[in-house]
């Protein structure tokens, strides 16, 4: 089966400001990927920094960390079962 676009079509990373641990970082992500994240964070009933700044704190806690990008990416594809 050939795949299809996503709904609204295949868009590149959208980057935000977003203050973590008491400075400005910026993240680039999908719009898709921004969606996930504010989802979570609202079923979670925290603010979007603060559910980004908690995968910053688990992401450094790794060997060999990567960005914060991939590990919000990485971090959703867990929330929703992919491995």
């Amino acid at each position: 089966m050939k795949p299809v676009a996503p709904p609204g079509g295949f868009r590149g990373p959208v980057k935000r400001s977003i203050t973590i641990a008491g400075h400005a970082t910026s993240i680039s992500l999908e719009p898709g990927f921004w969606t996930a994240l504010e989802d979570a964070a609202a079923r979670r009933s925290l603010p979007l920094s603060a559910l980004v700044a908690a995968i910053d704190a688990v992401r450094i806690e790794g060997d060999d960390p990567p960005n914060l990008a991939s590990a919000i990416r990485s971090w959703l594809l867990g929330e929703v079962g992919v491995r």
